[in-house]
């Protein structure tokens, strides 16, 4: 087997492994590890959410088939209480069964046949380049809002009335994107130009399931009023109820 390609170093972070394959969680680990990645590794998805609860990791790679609980089930769970970025690890070439890890609550996806453990690593660093930087570009900012709504981009975080949405990271930065721009039509191309450089894999239906889940998570707030409306042939736009305050 050889050697690890040595990526360039970034800051450290902790990497959590669901992989119930040894010999793969192992050479993964040897890859991040050369990447300056910390990382620990469980193989069965029930002690992936126990795992997540003793220690937040800085992001999960997850794979689908586990033992205990598939990655779906595991998915599902985490998106209850936590935030974290979930990359996770398919060895089906469905996009019917990737759209339902979208759906769950998952960042991004990528396929493990053919598997490429460089792939992977360059994947996890891009995502937590993408929200190092958004602190970055965040510290010393106040939180925007928009009526009810606010954006923290210090913590990555989105309130409505100060009760939080718990979004996942991709569907925070879509947020703020509409947010940004209420009423203004974005068409699916200019949406995934915003998320280009962290989701190359990112497809129009992708787009189509992350806005879904952000609309599930606003109508509670705003009952009978759909926040992101589909602009037939065109795309989306964002405006919230004029009495929303």
């Amino acid at each position: 087997m050889s050697e690890p390609f040595q990526f360039e170093a970034p800051a450290s972070a902790d990497i959590l492994i669901v992989e119930d394959e040894p010999k793969l969680a192992e050479l993964l680990q040897k890859y991040l590890a050369a990447a300056g990645y910390a990382s620990r590794h469980v193989s069965r998805g029930d002690e992936a959410v126990p795992a997540v609860r003793a220690r937040r990791p800085d992001l999960v790679l997850l794979d689908i088939m586990l033992p205990g609980c598939d990655g779906w089930e595991v998915c599902r769970q985490l998106r209850v209480f936590s935030d974290v970025p979930v990359l996770m690890l398919t060895a089906r070439a469905d996009e019917e069964d990737r759209l339902r890890g979208l759906e769950l609550g998952a960042d991004d996806y990528i396929g493990k046949t053919p598997f490429s453990p460089r792939e992977i690593v360059a994947r996890v660093k891009s995502m937590l380049r993408r929200n190092a930087n958004v602190a970055q570009r965040a510290a010393g900012e106040t939180p925007a809002a928009e009526g009810p709504l606010a954006i923290d981009e210090t913590r990555r975080q989105a309130s409505v009335r100060g009760e939080p949405l718990n979004l996942t990271p991709l569907e925070f930065r879509l947020l703020k994107v509409f947010a940004a721009a209420p009423g203004q039509v974005f068409s699916r191309e200019q949406l995934l130009n915003h998320l280009h450089d962290e989701y190359r894999s990112v497809t129009d239906r992708a787009i189509d399931t992350h806005i879904k889940n952000l609309r599930r998570k606003l109508e509670p707030f705003f009952p009978g009023h759909n926040a992101i409306q589909a602009v037939y042939g065109v795309g989306y736009s964002f405006e919230l109820p004029k009495d929303a305050g």
